[in-house]
């Protein structure tokens, strides 16, 4: 885990969205199937003063964020394969 995309303090969904092509999913369910389907996943966690747009890099990263204990306001979005990572920083 540890895989985050940069960007403003608040709105990087709405970065995501505008910018990068980013498709909102419902929740964590869709987010399994997305992962599976082979596209990049992103859990945008509101965590008061700022945002982390955290990678989803395989089903850990998304148990971990989905977790039904954890109460902070978290949007899933779906990204094209490789573009999250990019994203983030990382290599392909």
């Amino acid at each position: 885990m540890g895989m985050y995309i940069e960007g403003p303090a608040r709105g990087k969904a709405r970065m995501l969205l505008e910018q990068h092509g980013a498709v909102r999913l419902e929740g964590p369910a869709d987010a399994w199937l997305a992962l599976g389907e082979g596209h990049d996943v992103v859990c945008v966690v509101d965590n008061g003063p700022f945002e982390a747009a955290g990678v989803m890099t395989g089903p850990e990263e998304l148990d971990a964020f989905s977790r039904p204990d954890d109460l902070r306001p978290k949007t899933w979005l779906r990204l094209p394969h490789g573009k999250a990572r990019q994203l983030a920083g990382a290599p392909l």
